[in-house]
């Protein structure tokens, strides 16, 4: 990894954390977008005392513009990118709509990171070889898309919603990878492990409850469920592999849903509505 740029999301505490400053000791540039400054400079820091580089973007991951323009400062200031890795999530207890008219579940956990990697990807084609990795669940494996309300303007449940939203990054991993084919650049994703440590909504709730009481019994340390992700980034192992899911840096196969084609090039033009956009094919 020495000399290879890696930008991250989410990656001021968790998992997030963990996974930059593994890739940081292999030798690799790292750009962290978060939305916590103070979380974030911390963790710049510790990866410069470290002897690596490091810098901080500010983004909230609920704002479409905000993504956007960490997109666009990155760009501004990098001619590279060799890993992008869609790693911030978040569980909500209460449905929200945020300013861009999305059920913020569904904001964060995909249509964020649909958005950020494809405003990256004519960056990540001019440095192939390189890596898209994004973060799933097997909470996919709960979820089906409900096309019909999309946003739970009725019977909204936390675990639904989030379900949904991990199957769609699921969904858009298989189709970012066919539409990729023979660029040189690769799409994976994966379940990172527990993740109850350095997870949640910010402003806590529900998830935040759950976390803590399960956490003495199910939580692994954060250094453990980066592996995934470290493996994906850095390994040789899988240069050339594309379009698979990953539980403990090991291919594993979805849901019935997270395995239809159909429904995967819906996701896509899906989100490019939403987004109000025509997303580059990579076809």
């Amino acid at each position: 990894m020495k000399g290879k740029t890696v930008l991250i999301t989410g990656a001021n505490r968790g998992i997030g954390r963990a996974t930059a400053l593994a890739l940081a000791d292999q030798g690799a540039k790292l750009v962290l977008v978060c939305r916590n400054e103070e979380q974030g400079r911390a963790v710049v820091a510790e990866i410069q005392e470290r002897g690596a580089e490091a810098e901080l973007i500010l983004a909230d991951l609920r704002s479409m513009p905000q993504v956007r323009a960490a997109a666009q400062a990155f760009k501004a200031g990098h001619d590279e990118l060799h890993v992008l890795i869609n790693n911030a999530g978040a569980v909500f207890d209460e449905r929200r709509i945020t300013e861009d008219r999305v059920e913020q579940t569904f904001a964060v956990n995909h249509l964020a990171h649909f958005l950020m990697t494809v405003e990256l990807l004519d960056l990540l084609r001019a440095s192939a070889p390189a890596r898209i990795i994004n973060v799933s669940s097997e909470s996919h494996r709960r979820g089906w898309m409900r096309w019909h309300d999309l946003h739970f303007k009725a019977d909204y449940k936390p675990q639904r919603a989030y379900a949904q939203a991990k199957l769609s990054t699921l969904l858009f991993t298989c189709e970012l990878a066919r539409r990729l084919a023979g660029s040189g650049v690769t799409a994976n994703c994966l379940h990172p492990g527990s993740a109850s440590r350095g997870f949640g909504p910010p402003e806590g709730g529900w998830a935040a409850f759950v976390g803590r009481i399960t956490k003495p019994f199910v939580a692994s340390a954060p250094e453990e469920d980066a592996k995934t992700a470290i493996y994906l980034a850095s390994s040789p192992d899988v240069a050339a592999v594309s379009g698979k899911y990953f539980i403990k840096c090991a291919p594993v196969r979805p849901s019935g849903y997270g395995r239809d084609d159909g429904l995967a090039r819906r996701i896509w033009t899906t989100s490019e509505m939403l987004l109000g956009m025509r997303a580059a094919d990579a076809a």
